[in-house]
């Protein structure tokens, strides 16, 4: 995994990063389209990690800290590049950069029924809280 290289995402990678996720995330995103992306990284940018091999994208983690919580969002590997140790170099990453803001501890979004996402997040020690359920209101 030498040739493995991750860092934040720049305002140039975002139209890759958006085609990516057609090819390499589950489910879709309300704010999965230029503008969301944009502010994301306007707002916070070093949130938006990229795995690069060889130049190729092959990975992409939002880890975005708001001062009290670590939120993990969009974790996707590209399927020809899967169980190859991208997921674990993504997550090191982002709990690396929360680990430097302060953090404590990082949440996931986590699709229900994305068993493989499951499967990847428990081997990087992250496991549901039954407890909670998760409530939105779309703003627009």
């Amino acid at each position: 995994m030498s040739d493995l290289l991750t860092r934040p995402a720049t305002p140039d990678d975002l139209d890759s990063v958006l085609a990516f996720w057609k090819t390499a995330a589950e489910g879709t995103s309300i704010s999965d389209d230029p503008d969301g992306v944009a502010r994301l990284v306007a707002r916070d940018p070093e949130s938006l990690l990229l795995a690069l091999r060889r130049g190729e994208l092959v990975g992409t983690l939002i880890a975005g800290f708001d001062g009290w919580r670590c939120h993990l969002y969009r974790l996707a590997v590209h399927p020809d590049h899967r169980r190859q140790g991208i997921a674990s170099a993504l997550l090191t990453a982002a709990e690396e950069r929360f680990r430097a803001l302060g953090g404590r501890r990082g949440d996931a979004m986590v699709l229900d029924r994305n068993e493989p996402a499951q499967h990847a997040w428990r081997a990087a020690g992250y496991a549901p809280e039954p407890q909670w359920s998760r409530w939105v209101k779309h703003l627009d």
